[in-house]
């Protein structure tokens, strides 16, 4: 296998090398900076169009742009608009029918006279779809023929050379990052929907909500108050999910108490062993923390680390026993996880 060894190691210098990519950033940034000052109604005017539309938003761009676009397409979709990346080599060749009538075609071009991308535009015309242009220049070609042009103005390369896309390239993503928030923000786009949309990783774990992970039925040891504590644990013992709680409830399902097991073993250590008869209800801890349906998962697991407790009951609306969250079940979900 081959190594780095001094003979073969670039003769640049850490510094020089830091030096470098630190002008990369800082001429990317200025590029962005100006695109920011340049930008105008054009990328409102863009936005209601894909907002109004009925169908979905398909996102073109060939080479470094066409990158671009498959992960504006992925921001569109995660944040509420339904939108699809399309190759303009591969549309050519079929994929054309991916589009709609009432659809919105967002293409990517820097110079806006990127031949394959040129090629789509009679096809979108005659499918009767909508056309969003984001370019450099308002009179390229592209950028005519566009319902909506979003002119980037003039970027410089942050490459040597001037010709790796790179400069450009960053701002065209972030002009589509602000195309697809704006429409986002138009749309009402909650953290609910969000959610909905992000049930994995850590940004799913941030937004779930307590019902999706918590216990119910048979997995939730209950009791009524007039139980001995003898007797409920002799009825719950079998088979069952391992739970460290009984949760007292009345006739009505209202949460009254939590009896855990850490309080059976104080009654061992402390000789206590008489309670054991006694009814549940005289012996739990009344009136315990609990969180509510609706609530986050996120505010559950802060309230369990920061009341160090191990089992949360969920109740509902008028108190009622809904469920029970284990920490047990959390494993795999540390609290940081859900902290900004």
């Amino acid at each position: 296998m081959a190594t780095i060894s001094e003979a073969t190691a670039s003769p640049e210098t850490e510094a020089d090398g830091l030096a470098f990519a630190r002008r990369v950033l800082r001429d990317e940034a200025a590029a962005l900076a100006g695109v920011r000052e340049r930008l105008d109604g054009s990328i409102v005017r863009a936005a209601r169009l894909v907002y109004h539309c009925q169908g979905g938003v398909i996102v073109t761009g060939m080479g470094k742009a066409g990158l671009v676009g498959q992960k504006t397409a992925a921001t569109f979709a995660s944040t509420g608009t339904r939108a699809y990346p399309l190759h303009p080599a591969e549309a050519v060749h079929g994929d054309l029918g991916r589009i709609r009538p009432g659809d919105v075609v967002v293409a990517f071009s820097q110079s806006g006279e990127t031949e394959e991308v040129l090629r789509l535009l009679p096809s979108i015309r005659r499918i009767d779809a909508g056309l969003i242009a984001v370019t450099e220049r308002a009179a390229s070609s592209l950028g005519r023929s566009a319902d909506v042009c979003i002119a980037m103005g003039p970027i410089a390369e942050a490459c040597p050379l001037g010709l790796a896309p790179s400069a450009s390239t960053t701002a065209m993503m972030a002009v589509g990052d602000a195309l697809a928030l704006l429409v986002s923000r138009m749309r009402d786009f909650t953290p609910e929907d969000f959610a909905l949309y992000h049930p994995a990783g850590n940004l799913g774990r941030k937004l779930t909500r307590v019902e999706d992970v918590m216990r119910t039925g048979r997995d939730v040891r209950t009791a009524r108050p007039e139980e001995t504590v003898r007797q409920v644990f002799v009825r719950l013992a079998g088979p069952r999910r391992r739970s460290g709680a009984v949760l007292v409830r009345d006739d009505q399902e209202r949460l009254l108490g939590i009896f855990t097991d850490s309080d059976l073993v104080r009654l061992f250590e402390k000789r206590r062993e008489s309670e054991l008869d006694r009814p549940i209800g005289e012996v739990m801890t009344a009136n315990p923390f609990r969180t509510t349906v609706g609530s986050m998962l996120g505010e559950a697991v802060e309230l369990m680390k920061g009341r160090k407790i191990s089992e949360l009951p969920v109740v509902d609306g008028d108190g009622r026993l809904a469920g029970l969250i284990d920490v047990t079940d959390l494993i795999g979900t540390p609290p940081e996880d859900f902290e900004e």
